[in-house]
């Protein structure tokens, strides 16, 4: 995981820590770094601020020993990470929370392009709802591809959840409004809408995707986005953000050696993560934190 990103970040922290840190230096060696960070799918606003944070950092510091100054890079190497995630941690379960305190469901829209794992994520999540003690329940709103409610029936089936639905071709928006009300009826915690996989390019489906949120009102709009897609995921989400994104979730993060998806995507939406996935199992889908993160990414 990041493999490929964390080679290069060493790389950058073992070069720097044998220099004589001066600003010539550092202009150089962050080009280099930019460079190497938008090889890995890092967006290039993202690269620059890196930059930017790390320049800041470094001029004018002197640290004389090679090792205290490893240890001084990597710290701000770090906190350039953390600041460039600055505000990408939100805690779905605390509000979940205020919605039951109130005595209302959670209501959650996926929306996403073809391919990336939406429906499995929502299985994923509805598994690690029931482990914590919350109900759920599914609405199958994806009735374009073909295939998609069985399989939703098969998730739900094994997770242990109800799911709503409707047969091929009925109104994606009559679907998750059921689901919305039969939750309502039966105190039940969270309603979570799959929705068909689209391309902003497809106008029918991106009009009843904004059919389905006007019709749902949705406390939560979840993007999910495939962490191997790199810089594509970012456009993509920046593109999904017409009908407005709260958070995201990244999936196939286990596969991803690179890890520009993660740093980019909070970032370039102002939006944070909510979970990484990374596993084929209902389990395998972690609570996002920007520390997690840098743990992986900064050189040990």
């Amino acid at each position: 995981m990041f493999d490929s990103l964390k080679t290069k970040l060493t790389s950058f922290v073992d070069s720097v820590s044998q220099k004589t840190i001066s600003e010539k230096d550092i202009d150089d060696l962050l080009w280099e770094l930019q460079l190497t960070l938008m090889e890995n799918d890092v967006s290039l606003s993202v690269s620059e601020r890196l930059g930017e944070e790390l320049k800041e950092a470094l001029v004018g510091q002197q640290v004389s020993l090679s090792e205290k100054k490893r240890t001084f890079l990597k710290k701000a190497l770090a906190d350039a990470i953390r600041n460039v995630l600055q505000g990408s941690k939100m805690d779905l379960f605390d509000y979940i929370e205020e919605k039951r305190a109130n005595g209302q469901p959670a209501i959650l829209a996926f929306i996403g392009f073809n391919g990336t794992g939406k429906t499995t994520t929502i299985a994923k999540l509805a598994y690690i709802l029931k482990q914590r003690g919350y109900s759920s329940v599914i609405a199958a709103s994806d009735t374009f591809r073909a295939g998609s409610i069985e399989q939703l029936e098969r998730h739900a089936q094994r997770v242990g959840v109800r799911i709503i639905k409707q047969s091929y071709g009925s109104d994606p928006a009559a679907v998750a409004y059921d689901a919305i009300q039969h939750a309502k009826a039966r105190g039940i915690d969270v309603v979570l809408i799959d929705t068909a996989g689209r391309a902003e390019t497809n106008k029918n489906l991106m009009a009843e995707m904004k059919k389905i949120v006007r019709v749902t009102n949705p406390d939560l709009k979840i993007f999910v986005g495939d962490a191997l897609a790199g810089n594509a995921v970012v456009e993509q989400a920046e593109r999904f953000n017409e009908v407005g994104i709260d958070c995201s979730i990244l999936t196939k993060v286990d596969a991803d050696a690179r890890g520009g998806a993660a740093l980019s995507i909070s970032h370039i939406t102002k939006r944070p993560i909510l979970f990484v996935g990374v596993g084929q199992g209902y389990d395998d889908l972690l609570e996002f934190d920007p520390d997690w993160l840098v743990e992986r990414l900064v050189p040990s």
